[in-house]
């Protein structure tokens, strides 16, 4: 079955809300990252090494190439591999580190002057803040040239990738965040996949009553736990929430908003005692250990959850966030890209696109489905005999899709916006502030950095 369609659907709706600080907009913070550390302590991936006379570049990646279980992180390796092993007179070298250090020691890199010539990269004001900075190579040439390389990539999917009309960064996978539940913790406590707020309380306290954690979740790494809030933030308000807070017109401290917020601390109750001081793979491995009855995550945790756990996959169902009586509509999903992006200082312009394509080619890309469990942005025929079962499930319950937006915090209008929103939100949760409090205090951050600039 091809995929095509179904990446249609969803991007011919997709991310006008992120587009708001995605295409073509200004940010006013500062335009390069900060220095905080030296290229040294960014740890280099052991490779094989280069044939004599290769043209050398680096590559960046948040995860350890070697020791990683993530099955779309050892796609990644098996790229790396095949390109580095492929007589084409390039080779690549990996530099890598965690996922909660990955920004700090890249923009340190970047500062330096000492840039990878290419790197992974999230969409939205992350990105803004690297092609502001006059960092970031305009790819938008590369494209129209090599007509057959650009009319490969699904329609639509280079939207949140492009700025003042030009494209700076290639997608290499798609994601959607949804709701994964152990299926044998759901029949043993006799309760069904819920599709109202009302009910998914009601399913959260029969699972504590019986004895299980009913949704693992990461405070410790706060996107994840802001990934529920912004969740909640559409269901109560839709994508005008998004619009208006970027132009004034949607104040953070209306109702919606504030329902949002109690209804992510009533939630809370639900989640696992160690949730304030887990990480994101901890989060995730309390779920696939069955120790969590749910996981909201994004489809990109299907290459977690089976790489570590290969027997979840016949007990892992997935259903989509619930809908919240009198909200908003019930059918949007959060979705994202991980994307490349290659240095304007390279002095190997044709190496690392050469990289690109292979990250991007229908080898790498089948194995994107049907090893790791994440979708192409290409149209690339997919044995869903081979996928990982999650990825078909996560197909069908996309028939219902009447839209999709970012992640909040890559949605607002600046990189500061979004860490603001990540940890007011853990605040809230965590009881230090109180959700009319936290929001005012986001509103009057949006007043003196956003509004008046």
């Amino acid at each position: 079955m091809r995929m095509r369609k179904v990446l249609a659907v969803l991007l011919s709706t997709a991310m006008m809300t992120g587009l708001l600080s995605g295409c073509g907009s200004k940010t006013e913070e500062a335009a390069a990252p900060a220095a905080a550390t030296t290229e040294a302590e960014a740890p280099a991936e052991e490779a094989a090494p280069a044939s004599e006379g290769d043209v050398e570049i680096t590559w960046m990646f948040w995860d350890d190439l070697e020791a990683t279980e993530d099955l779309m992180s050892q796609q990644y390796a098996e790229t790396i591999k095949r390109f580095n092993e492929a007589d084409n007179g390039y080779h690549v070298n990996v530099i890598t580190t965690n996922l909660e250090e990955y920004d700090t020691k890249l923009n340190a890199l970047i500062a330096a002057g000492q840039a990878p010539d290419v790197w992974i990269c999230n969409p939205g004001p992350n990105m803004t803040q690297y092609v502001e900075a006059d960092v970031v190579m305009d790819l938008t040439d590369v494209l129209a040239k090599d007509t057959a390389w650009n009319d490969s990539f699904t329609g639509g999917i280079f939207e949140r990738l492009t700025y003042d009309g030009k494209i700076m960064g290639v997608p290499t996978n798609f994601a959607a965040a949804c709701v994964f539940y152990n299926t044998e913790i759901f029949e043993e406590v006799g309760v069904s996949t819920p599709t109202t707020w009302t009910e998914f309380m009601d399913v959260c306290q029969k699972i504590q009553d019986a004895g299980y954690s009913p949704l693992s979740i990461s405070a410790g790494t706060p996107w994840c736990l802001s990934m529920v809030a912004g969740y909640l933030c559409d269901r109560e308000g839709g994508p005008d929430n998004l619009k208006g807070v970027a132009d004034g017109s949607v104040k953070w401290t209306d109702p919606s908003y504030v329902n949002a917020a109690n209804k992510l601390v009533e939630l809370s109750k639900y989640f696992q005692p160690t949730y304030l001081g887990d990480s994101n793979d901890q989060a995730t491995a309390n779920f696939y250990n069955g120790e969590a009855a749910m996981l909201i995550q994004g489809s990109w945790a299907i290459s977690q959850i089976n790489g570590n756990a290969p027997e979840m996959q016949d007990k892992c169902g997935v259903f989509q966030f619930p809908g919240v009586e009198g909200g908003s509509d019930p059918n949007r999903w959060i979705v994202k890209t991980d994307n490349l992006l290659v240095s304007k200082n390279t002095k190997n312009v044709d190496a690392c696109i050469a990289l690109l394509k292979e990250f991007t080619g229908e080898t790498a890309q089948k194995a994107t489905a049907e090893i790791a469990g994440k979708m192409p942005i290409i149209d690339v025929e997919v044995d869903y005999s081979k996928a990982p079962k999650q990825l078909s499930y996560v197909q069908d319950i996309m028939k219902t899709l009447t839209g999709t937006f970012g992640f909040y915090n890559e949605s607002l209008a600046s990189v500061e916006a979004g860490d603001k929103f990540d940890n007011t939100m853990v605040s809230i949760v965590m009881g230090d502030i109180t959700p009319e409090d936290g929001l005012a205090d986001i509103q009057k951050f949006y007043e003196e950095n956003v509004y008046n600039k």
